[in-house]
């Protein structure tokens, strides 16, 4: 639930309003008549009080607020992270797939907040290098990891 500032201001008024009425009925049937002052620091008392209870209920919607922005904010971020990743992860899988010089490879793609890394056996050296290279290309890619070996007996 979204409350704007001047929404909580007109909430808090009202409050301060009513807390000060009751004060002032309440008061006015217990005090004997000449101690108008009396009764007048009261309410004054009784409406600071109501005041401070007041800010201090706003600043705490506020912080409860700001924390529920934060957190909803960091899930943004993360599944916004995940998508990215997942993505990546299909180009540069598909990238490889279409690389001749990749043909007869077995590699896996995994990718962390935009870095690659290459696992898995291929043919040659070459084709080691050519792998890291057609990762690199594509979009979005921060760098890539190696972790390919070259199949024994080719």
């Amino acid at each position: 639930m979204k409350m704007t500032h001047e929404c909580k201001q007109n909430i808090a008024n009202k409050i301060l309003v009513m807390t000060c009425l009751f004060a002032v009925f309440g008061l006015g049937g217990c005090q004997k008549e000449g101690s108008a002052e009396k009764a007048g620091k009261q309410i004054d008392r009784a409406a600071e009080n109501a005041e401070q209870k007041i800010d201090q209920a706003k600043d705490q919607a506020g912080k409860e607020i700001e924390a529920a922005k934060e957190s909803v904010s960091d899930r943004v971020q993360a599944t916004g992270d995940y998508i990215d990743d997942s993505a990546i992860t299909a180009k540069v899988k598909t990238a490889i797939s279409s690389d001749p010089l990749l043909n007869g490879s077995n590699i896996e793609v995994t990718t962390d907040k935009g870095v690659v890394t290459l696992s898995g056996t291929v043919n040659s050296e070459p084709a080691i290098d050519r792998a890291i290279e057609v990762a690199n290309t594509q979009r979005d890619v921060k760098s890539v990891q190696s972790k390919l070996v070259v199949k024994i007996g080719q």
